[in-house]
Order: C-alpha cells, then structure tokens, then sequence
C-alpha cells in the first residue's frame, strides 16, 4: 500500500496476514497533521475532526472512520441516514455499536461498517464491565461465533478490544474480516492506541494496554503556567501603563490633531 494513496477497503483487505496497520484514537487537526506525518494507516476520529473542513488537507491518506453509539444513533433508519451524511463528508468507514441486525441493515445499503467486540464500554453490563473477555473457553468461543456472525453480517473490520491474545490470534487467523486490536495482541490486522494515552495525557486511568511514548500532561502543565505568567505580566504592565507603548500605537500628523481638536471642542 503506497503511503502516498488513501487505502480502500479493498487494500486493506489484501494486507491482512501480510503486516500489521497502525490505528490511532485522535481528537484534533494538529494530532491528525502528526498522524499523517507519521505514517499512521487507519483512524478513529470524532465527528467534528473528521467532518472539518481542513481534515483532508492535513490527513489525506488516513483511513479515517466516525461513528455513533447505538445510544447516539437512533433506528436503523436514523443510522442510515447519518452514515450515509457521514460518507458524503468523508468519512471512509462508519463504526456501529448496534444489533447485528443494523449492521446487517447498513451493510446491505453498501455502508462500510466496523463493529465491535470484547470490551464494548456502550454494551460492559453484559459482560461484566470494564474486564477482559475471552478468559474462558466458552467465552472465547462466544466471542469467535460474534466476529464470525459480524462477517456474515456483512461488516469488513471489528475492533476486539481487551481479549487475550492468543484467542485473538486464533480468531483473526480463521476469519477474513479485519481484526482491529485494542489490548487484544499482536496477531491481528491493526494495532489501536488512544492518541492520549499515547502521549500522556489521559485524565485519569490509563489502561493497561496502552504504552505511553511522551509526557504531555507535564508540558500541557507547564504552558498552562507560562500562560498564567503571561497574562499577569500582562495585566501589570496595563495597571502601571508599562503597556501599551509608543511602538504599539499609531499617531495623527500634528496640524490633523489641531484641527480635530478645535472641532471637538467647538
């Protein structure tokens, strides 16, 4: 796959058991300009990134996907149509936490639909909350049938999500639906990381999959101080008329001021 080129589904297809794609979670312009530079094969991005008007300037050859939660989304009929919005603003894949039957439903109006299993925050009661899945053989068989069932259904990738590794491995080598691993291992088709976990700035816990490459809670820290120092200065210079100065301002030709003065006074 040329790293010039924005991957179809039909490349992404063709790679699978060939390499491993690299997946990010980012949450701005500036995190998809880097993504890009980086070489980062596939996103998941929030509606507002995705849909900006500047996101194929800085992300052109990312396979970026959005999506709704079956608890944002609606009817079926509600997620057709704004999968269907949502292709038109270029969206190249659409995520669907709903019934297979919406799947089903989506796929056959030719949606390219990414579903999800293991771990599905919107769906943790039923499987116990925020645990790994897949522990037990008879869960890892559960969780075999359900990647299997999303194929039939007509879905090209799953996310599996907080699944042990070597069930993961196993699943993703008898399926040709495309396996995304978040904390599932590395014998799947992609590898999927949060862009703030990744780069340290995770309000709160971070989970055990994730690999932390730069801090940047402590610099976020540090330029909020620099802006805190900035704007007192600021703020001193006014109260002690430090600002603004002569260089700051513009000036009216002398004989223009005299006369305005005249008229303003009359």
């Amino acid at each position: 796959m040329s790293a010039k080129k924005l991957p179809t589904i039909a490349d992404l297809r063709a790679l699978k058991g060939e390499r491993q794609l690299t997946m990010l979670r980012y949450f701005s312009l500036d995190e998809a300009a880097a993504a890009e530079a980086a070489g980062i094969d596939i996103a998941s991005v929030p509606p507002e990134v995705l849909f900006h008007p500047k996101y194929r300037d800085v992300a052109p050859t990312i396979f970026s996907m959005t999506g709704l939660t079956h608890l944002e989304a609606g009817t079926p009929d509600d997620y057709l149509r704004w999968c269907g919005e949502g292709i038109e603003r270029g969206a190249d894949a659409l995520y669907c936490s709903g019934s297979l039957k919406t799947v089903e439903f989506l796929a056959n109006e030719h949606i390219p639909i990414v579903g999800h299993v293991g771990l599905v925050p919107a769906r943790s009661t039923w499987t116990g909350g925020f645990r790994a899945v897949g522990k037990t053989a008879d869960e890892a068989f559960d969780l075999y049938r359900e990647v299997k069932a999303y194929e039939e259904a007509g879905a090209f990738a799953v996310e599996i999500e907080v699944v042990p590794h070597e069930v993961a491995t196993a699943i993703s080598q008898r399926v040709d639906i495309l396996l995304w691993s978040m904390g599932a291992g590395g014998g799947c088709d992609a590898q999927y990381l949060f862009a703030n976990d990744l780069l340290g700035y995770t309000d709160g816990h971070i989970p055990r999959h994730a690999k932390t490459y730069r801090d940047f809670s402590a610099e976020y820290a540090r330029l909020q101080e620099e802006r805190i120092a900035a704007f007192t200065e600021f703020a001193n210079d006014v109260a002690t008329r430090a600002f603004p100065t002569a260089d700051k301002t513009v000036s009216i030709n002398a004989d223009e001021l005299e006369h305005f003065m005249e008229r303003i006074d009359a």
